[in-house]
């Protein structure tokens, strides 16, 4: 660099004698440029040219940067996150006391215990099946785990780099960023990879893809209630669905994080409540959005024994070899956590907990309609879907965050049909709802949207 300098300035006073004289403005626009390289490393190896595919940066770290970038830039305002999905409130305490438990009883000599079955604890096991699916999957088809994105990061790896992928859109931006990982996709296009079917989901279409448009793929992630849009999808549309991958030879995975928050009953809890899901149909779930688990980390992944590939050979046989190899259990803390949400005092805490988020999201869905915006989810799902027709969702984010001191979610971050809304997540405590409601109407509400 200082080379480039010195040469500059030997360039720039050569000019001047040669011209005579030179102004003092003219010298102040010389402008010199270098360009930074990378220093190379010691080992030979090559980076995965996938990872080389990916956008700047996951989504919710993304967030983070921004609104630290925020808060050094006004150090004394009090933020108000309705961002990232982290849950908020204090474990309950029956499930709680029950970890606690556990957790003591490791240090005794008769409650000790070292590594556990790889696919779960058995009575955790049954009481899933008992309790999520009665009659539908048998204990040995659950796969208990540390969460659903640890889950789903796992099933793209059983897949492998040849599937082709179709994700709702907007959607987790999970489904998208492991298809990248794993070589699935083609490069960025602007506005999201090539490669990938996104099946659009708006208010137009109710928020279910046309599915007599959408092209053959092996692998379809869908998510009911959707994350980010809240709109839980109906009985008569996922059969449609079931119907639609069964005609395809397709494998749906299907997200039901959220599915306790669902309060129609034309919605179904699982998509095994459908006919013949069973044999296309992986299902993941996770106790972090039901009994505040985000950090405590503990899920579930079902594969039905009579899922099988293009060969007869059943995905079960090579989930369990993934689960056996890649993973060794979840905590056994977390696990008696997690048998404690099934019984009948934690059921009843679990459910107050959901129905606390849920009336949050009540409070937060009719601000925003009161203030005249479009609003969508809210009612079967924990967030709140606003749109902001014409505005870009990145700027509508900062708009929000430097009038108002809240972090919301810019929709364009689940996916190309995600421009022009954001997301407001219902986690939080009553009183930092009600009070981003007051910003936000001290902000928008004499506007007209």
């Amino acid at each position: 660099l200082l080379a480039i300098v010195k040469m500059a300035f030997l360039q720039a006073r050569t000019r001047t004698a040669a011209a005579g004289r030179t102004s003092t403005a003219s010298r102040r626009n010389i402008t010199i440029k270098a360009t930074a390289t990378q220093t190379a490393g010691t080992v030979r190896v090559d980076r995965n040219e996938n990872f080389g595919k990916l956008r700047a940066g996951y989504l919710f770290p993304e967030i983070a940067r921004r609104r630290k970038a925020h808060q050094d830039a006004h150090p004394d305002a009090k933020i108000i996150s309705l961002g990232i999905g982290d849950t908020t409130e204090p474990l309950p305490k029956a499930i709680a006391d029950a970890m606690a438990k556990a957790a003591a009883g490791l240090a005794t000599r008769e409650g000790y215990s070292g590594y556990g079955a790889e696919q779960g604890q058995g009575p955790l096991r049954e009481a899933l099946a008992q309790h999520f699916y009665p009659g539908l999957r048998s204990a040995d088809e659950i796969f208990v785990s540390d969460g659903s994105k640890c889950d789903i990061a796992r099933i793209q790896m059983m897949f492998g780099s040849k599937p082709t992928v179709a994700v709702q859109d907007p959607s987790y931006p999970v489904y998208v960023d492991t298809s990248v990982m794993m070589g699935m996709t083609g490069d960025y296009n602007g506005t999201g990879f090539d490669n990938i079917e996104y099946m659009v989901c708006n208010p137009s279409n109710n928020f279910f893809p046309d599915l007599t448009k959408a092209k053959r793929t092996d692998i379809i992630f869908f998510c009911s209630p959707n994350n980010p849009t809240g709109a839980a999808a109906t009985r008569k549309q996922l059969t449609e669905l079931v119907a639609f991958a069964k005609k395809n030879g397709s494998i749906l995975v299907y997200d039901a994080a959220y599915a306790l928050y669902i309060s129609n009953p034309e919605c179904p809890k699982t998509i095994y409540e459908i006919p013949g899901a069973e044999e296309v149909a992986i299902e993941t779930c996770s106790f972090s959005k039901y009994a505040g688990f985000t950090g405590v980390r503990l899920g579930w992944t079902v594969v039905p024994k009579a899922l099988k590939y293009a060969n007869g050979h059943p995905v079960h046989t090579d989930w369990n070899r993934v689960m056996t190899t890649c993973f060794n259990g979840a905590s056994n803390i977390a696990q008696a956590g997690g048998l404690a949400c099934l019984q009948p005092a934690g059921l009843k805490e679990m459910n107050d907990l959901v129905a606390f988020y849920k009336e949050n999201a009540t409070i937060l869905r009719k601000a925003f309609e009161e203030m005249g915006f479009k609003v969508y989810g809210g009612a079967d799902a924990p967030y709140v879907w606003v749109g902001f027709p014409g505005k870009a969702s990145w700027d509508v984010f900062a708009e929000i965050l430097e009038k108002c001191n809240i972090v919301t979610t810019p929709g364009s971050g689940f996916g190309p049909a995600g421009e022009g809304f954001v997301r407001a997540s219902a986690f939080g405590s009553r009183e930092n709802i009600l009070e981003a409601v007051r910003r936000f109407k001290a902000a928008f509400g004499g506007q007209k949207h």
